[in-house]
């Protein structure tokens, strides 16, 4: 459980960086098309590549954080075990939208490469570049999913709330 850990902290850190660098592009893209008169060919279609990957990496860290965007006004006020309970349906969702990702991502990414599908812009950019992230990503979200459900099974007695790290 912890490599899977350290592998959704790494994807985590990895799309803060990504973020980072889609707003240096965007900002050196409107200082050189409004201030310089010269837009970049780049900027906008790297941006766009940079978030994509950024937002299938961040998704294991986030849920490993249990910062997944939840409405619980009703499951607080159940019983613990049926939270309990709720949280591992909840898991087991997850992982399975995962693998169907998983799997469709990956006859899209291999069609992609078989006929040689590129962006339609001056780059030109090969589709793949773009379309591996969702196996990727969701490959990294399924095993945090199961480093969670194994969570779960750990310490089933104890009140979700107390697993939980703080919200920031």
């Amino acid at each position: 459980m912890a490599w899977i850990d350290r592998i959704s902290e790494t994807a985590g850190k990895l799309a803060a960086w990504l973020f980072f660098v889609i707003a240096v592009m965007i900002t050196w893209e409107v200082v050189s098309r409004y201030l310089f008169l010269a837009p970049t060919i780049w900027a906008e279609e790297m941006s766009q590549f940079f978030q994509i990957w950024a937002t299938y990496l961040a998704a294991a860290y986030v849920l490993k954080h249990r910062q997944l965007i939840t409405i619980d006004a009703v499951v607080l006020l159940m019983p613990w075990r049926v939270r309990w309970c709720m949280n591992l349906i909840a898991l087991l969702v997850i992982a399975i939208f995962c693998t169907v990702a998983i799997y469709y991502g990956i006859e899209i990414l291999l069609e992609s490469i078989r006929v040689g599908r590129a962006t339609s812009t001056m780059l030109s950019v090969p589709k793949w570049m773009t379309e591996s992230a969702i196996p990727v990503g969701f490959s990294i979200l399924l095993l945090q999913a199961f480093a969670e459900i194994l969570r779960l099974f750990k310490s089933p007695g104890k009140p979700l709330e107390e697993e939980q790290e703080p919200g920031v």
